[in-house]
């Protein structure tokens, strides 16, 4: 399965502590330079070690993207690391991309990606058995990552 992500996704489910949902439910998950760069995994910041970890254990993979013509074009909508995300997922036909903002979720879809996000992965993790309370979970993405649920 070629699953792509961007920054989102990969650090807030690093920073409470439920990475391992990607390897498990996707095997190898793609990141462009960009999503590379925003990750800060150099850093010593939240998620970053887990982060780390994910690239040595080579399941997280940076990729280089080929289309710049794609990623100039959605960069007139949408930030670097997820104009990037979007062009990988369609160079490489992906399965799936991993993305949380509405607007890359919106122009993903109208390419015909099949899109999941962060709660969507929990979400999956929670019936699998892997995630035992989407409650305390979600506190802590709100609390921990600023994550926002509309």
């Amino acid at each position: 399965m070629c699953v792509i992500s961007n920054t989102s996704p990969l650090l807030n489910l690093a920073i409470v502590e439920h990475l391992f949902l990607l390897p498990q439910q996707f095997g190898q998950v793609y990141i462009p330079s960009t999503v590379l760069t925003e990750l800060k995994i150099n850093d010593d910041l939240p998620g970053s070690r887990a982060l780390q970890v994910a690239l040595n254990e080579g399941w997280l993979i940076p990729t280089t993207v080929k289309s710049s013509a794609l990623v100039n074009l959605l960069r007139r909508e949408l930030h670097q690391g997820e104009s990037e995300a979007i062009a990988l997922a369609v160079e490489l036909s992906a399965d799936k991309i991993l993305l949380d903002e509405k607007e890359a979720r919106q122009i993903a879809r109208t390419l015909g990606l099949s899109i999941t996000g962060t709660l969507g992965i929990l979400l999956k993790g929670r019936k699998n058995g892997t995630v035992s309370s989407m409650e305390v979970v979600i506190d802590r993405l709100k609390q921990d990552a600023n994550f926002w649920i509309k």
